[in-house]
């Protein structure tokens, strides 16, 4: 008699894609990559990345960008389930690092839950990899003692970061998705008592061939990001250490590329 097959079920891995420059994506997730059997690929990771892709994976392109059309979260998390369940290797490449407003927390526990089995690969973060590329360190023993990664998005309910208590902390800031209110932030930070004059840089398409970076000061942020025509892909970093990034490299402007949306 023929005894009956179990179906063996497969799993997840979210792959941190690193922030931009693909020779900057770790031996183990270029090693997950080519495991996959299904990809599915932010918007934002290199495309040079895939050539560690095998030839018959499936590619899937999920992109999630601020202020464009989206791909929907639950989508994503019903693909990646139904995928696995099917008993394939299904591999999330983000970019920057899952874990650092990637939803990467959100996707683990709803796969967890379902019986998923999910490995976490790191990635350098766009916080510290756009920052460094600039030239502009996030700490410094004389400057700055910590540093707080910090979403320029409010939740649905309105509520956001409170900019008051992170103008009185005297931390480096550095800010994600914050370009389309960034006239909004610097106020909330000049309100809670920072000071007008803080250096402030903007990073686009950090630590990729067609980087920009825009040097000016709080008070003035808004008003330099529409005149130089800096838009997303970008963070904000906001701080003293602003000011020790290389004096020839200041308000550099490499490149006209423009993104397609705000964010």
């Amino acid at each position: 008699m023929k005894l009956p097959t179990t179906r063996t079920v497969g799993r997840v891995i979210l792959v941190g894609a690193g922030p931009g420059d693909p020779e900057l994506l770790t031996l183990k997730a270029a090693r997950a990559i080519g495991e996959a059997d299904v990809l599915l690929i932010d918007d934002l990771v290199h495309p040079d990345i895939l050539i560690h892709a095998r030839p018959d994976a499936r590619m899937v392109g999920v992109g999630k960008r601020g202020g464009c059309e989206s791909t929907p979260q639950e989508f994503i998390e019903r693909l990646m389930f139904a995928e696995a369940r099917a008993g394939r290797t299904v591999v999330r490449v983000k970019g920057g690092d899952p874990f650092v407003f990637g939803r990467g927390g959100e996707e683990c526990a709803h796969l967890r839950a379902m019986g998923i089995a999910v490995e976490v690969i790191p990635g350098i973060t766009s916080g510290v990899g756009a920052a460094s590329a600039a030239g502009i360190p996030v700490t410094h023993r004389d400057h700055a003692q910590g540093v707080a990664f910090v979403t320029g998005h409010s939740k649905k309910d309105g509520e956001g970061p409170d900019w008051a208590a992170l103008a009185r902390s005297r931390l480096t800031l550095v800010v994600y998705m914050g370009m389309a209110r960034a006239r909004h932030i610097a106020a909330a930070l000049i309100d809670g008592g920072m000071r007008a004059d803080m250096p402030v840089a903007v990073v686009q398409n950090g630590t990729r061939a067609d980087q920009r970076r825009l040097v000016t000061q709080l008070d003035r942020l808004a008003d330099d990001i529409a005149a130089h025509g800096m838009a997303s892909p970008s963070v904000i970093v906001i701080g003293e250490v602003v000011a020790l990034a290389a004096a020839d490299a200041l308000d550099a402007l490499v490149g006209d590329t423009r993104a397609r949306c705000e964010g």
